[in-house]
């Protein structure tokens, strides 16, 4: 039931996101990302090639995934740092371990070098990306907003923010609850952003414009992908399926949106030429 101090607190993120220098949404809409997971069959192999290739077709931003032991895609901090840098580059933001991770034991020690390195390379985002199919129960769920809370803690010592990916079984009813409204609620605004994945909202039935409305100031980030037209409902190259872009990208005062990044999860073909077809398409719309 929401409170009358609920009301306060909403109203006053939403005043606040709509208040936000119109520079800086001018900027995040010109600065279009790429999530790197869409060439994960390549980069991994050749890192420097690909990234060359991503600056080429006029990203400026990247979202990394993959990272292990200090490093992404066999690079270190400073290895990955000078090539984003060849290539006039930024990565502000980066998957790094799913949720199941924050209900282990010792997961802190693992999530401070973590920190420290997505830091170090330059992001001001690191992004808990998946929660994992045995973690998905309404207790999990608490437990993990509570996690994320500490997660935060640690990152904010460390000069770096935290944030929460969807995907659409946060949606899913269990008795009467939704993982979704439990992390909205539980995640404590100024520790836990949220990255929201347009498509997976869209696919389990959600108005992502209506989700800002009810949120507004928590989606620091989006995923841009698009939906296709068959009953599949599968991805598809951003301006190929069925999503409206143009009004959702004006909610991004609202959302509070500062990065937006491009992904496919699944390609027909080379997956270039489907992120070459993506940006395009919001070139021709931003």
């Amino acid at each position: 039931m929401s409170t009358r101090r609920d009301f306060i607190k909403q109203s006053s993120l939403l005043s606040a996101a709509f208040f936000l220098p119109n520079d800086v949404f001018f900027q995040s809409k010109k600065n279009i990302g790429l999530q790197l997971y869409t060439l994960r069959n390549t980069i991994s192999k050749d890192p420097r090639t690909v990234l060359a290739a991503v600056a080429k077709l006029g990203y400026k931003q990247v979202e990394t995934f993959g990272y292990g032991k200090g490093k992404w895609f066999g690079l270190t901090v400073p290895e990955l740092k000078a090539v984003l840098k060849e290539n006039g580059l930024t990565s502000p933001s980066g998957h790094t371990f799913g949720g199941g991770t924050f209900l282990k034991d010792g997961w802190e020690e693992n999530w401070k070098p973590a920190v420290a390195d997505s830091k170090a390379l330059g992001q001001e985002y690191i992004v808990v990306p998946y929660l994992e199919d045995s973690f998905r129960s309404i207790d999990n769920y608490k437990k993990i907003a509570a996690a994320l809370n500490k997660a935060g803690e640690i990152a904010k010592a460390g000069g770096s923010k935290v944030a929460y990916h969807n995907h659409d079984f946060e949606f899913k009813e269990q008795d009467g609850q939704k993982g979704f409204d439990i992390l909205m609620k539980e995640a404590d605004p100024k520790l836990v952003q949220f990255e929201l994945d347009i498509y997976w909202a869209v696919k389990a039935g959600y108005d992502p414009i209506a989700l800002i409305k009810a949120h507004p100031g928590r989606f620091s980030m989006w995923h841009i992908k698009d939906i296709d037209k068959t009953e599949k409902k599968f991805f598809t190259e951003v301006g190929n399926g069925s999503i409206d872009w143009k009004p959702i990208f004006a909610a991004a005062k609202a959302s509070g949106m500062k990065y937006f990044f491009v992904e496919q999860d699944v390609t027909p073909g080379d997956p270039l030429v489907s992120v070459t077809t993506s940006i395009n398409y919001l070139k021709s719309i931003l």
